[in-house]
């Protein structure tokens, strides 16, 4: 039984995963753990600030290593999507 080649090779006009959402997916994980392990209710652990210095380090060099790779759309839904992050966390903290 003979497999095509055809079934290995990548296909044309596909682009995988954009690097856009790829730092948008890490950035919600990273925050949605270290606000499962280090928020207390009325408290937050000072650790939970140094993932999230650290996560912002991330962003800024990765920002600036594929800055041509980022479109206006993309830049556009990264600012979002860190709104909806601090709204979020900020919710978290309240309602705990």
């Amino acid at each position: 039984m003979l497999i095509p080649k055809e079934v290995f090779e990548p296909r044309r006009q596909h682009r995988q995963t954009p690097e856009a959402i790829k730092l948008i997916i890490v950035n919600f994980v990273v925050v949605s753990v270290g606000e499962t392990l280090f928020f207390s209710p009325g408290h937050i652990n000072w650790f939970f600030w140094v993932a999230i210095a650290l996560l912002g380090l991330y962003n800024f060099f990765s920002l600036r290593r594929n800055l041509e790779v980022y479109s206006k759309t993309d830049k556009i839904t990264f600012v979002v999507s860190m709104a909806v992050l601090v709204v979020l966390t900020g919710l978290v903290y309240y309602y705990q």
